[in-house]
C-alpha cells in the first residue's frame, strides 16, 4: 500500500529516521509543544520512539505519522498522523509549523489523513481529543465532520473526545 498522501497543496509522507532532528525541533517549540505534549518537551528519547513506533506501524498496520510539506516546497510545515487512543480506537494528530498558521493546512492534512484511515484502511472511525482551550484544533475537527461524545480529565484541564465515522 502507498503511505504517501496528496491534497490541492500538501505532500504527506511517512517519517524515517532522517527525520528526527527536525521532529525534535519542531515538537520542542512552546507554541507546538502546548497542546500535543500538554506542555512537556519531549526528549531526544521520545521522539526517536515516537519515530520507530510510526515505521513499525506503517509496516504491521499501515498508519503512523507523516511529515507534511507544500506541494512543490521543500521545507517541512508539521506532522499528521492516526495513532492508538488508550483501548478506544485510532486518533487522528496534527502539528503545524508557527509560520504555517492560518493557512488551513491543519484542516487540509488532518482530512486527508483521515479520509485515508476511513477508506483504503477500512476503519470505521476516527478519533480526536481535544484540550478545552485548543479552540483551534475544536475548529479543525469540527470542519473535519467530527462530533463530541465524551469530556475525559487532561494533565490542561478537560479534553474533549470526538469521533468522525465513514
Amino acid at each position: 500500500m502507498n503511505h504517501l498522501l496528496t491534497t490541492e497543496r500538501l505532500v504527506l509522507r511517512p517519517v524515517t529516521a532522517q527525520d528526527q532532528t527536525w521532529l525534535l525541533a519542531h515538537w520542542t517549540a512552546p507554541e507546538v509543544r502546548k497542546f500535543l505534549f500538554d506542555g512537556a518537551t519531549p526528549s531526544p528519547a521520545e521522539v526517536t520512539e515516537a519515530v520507530e513506533d510510526s515505521v513499525r506501524d506503517f509496516a504491521a498496520a499501515g498508519y503512523g505519522l507523516w511529515l507534511v510539506r507544500e506541494t512543490g516546497g521543500t521545507d517541512l510545515v508539521g506532522t499528521a498522523g492516526l495513532r492508538p487512543l488508550e483501548d478506544l480506537g485510532i486518533e487522528v494528530l496534527y502539528s503545524l509549523e508557527p509560520g504555517a498558521w492560518g493557512k488551513g493546512y491543519a484542516t487540509e492534512a488532518a482530512r486527508a489523513v483521515v479520509e485515508y484511515a476511513l477508506g483504503p484502511l477500512g476503519l470505521a472511525e476516527v478519533l480526536a481529543e481535544v484540550d478545552a482551550g485548543n479552540a483551534t484544533s475544536v475548529a479543525v475537527v469540527e470542519r473535519l465532520g467530527m462530533t463530541p461524545f465524551e469530556v475525559v480529565p487532561g494533565l490542561l484541564g478537560p479534553m474533549t473526545r470526538y469521533r468522525g465515522t465513514r
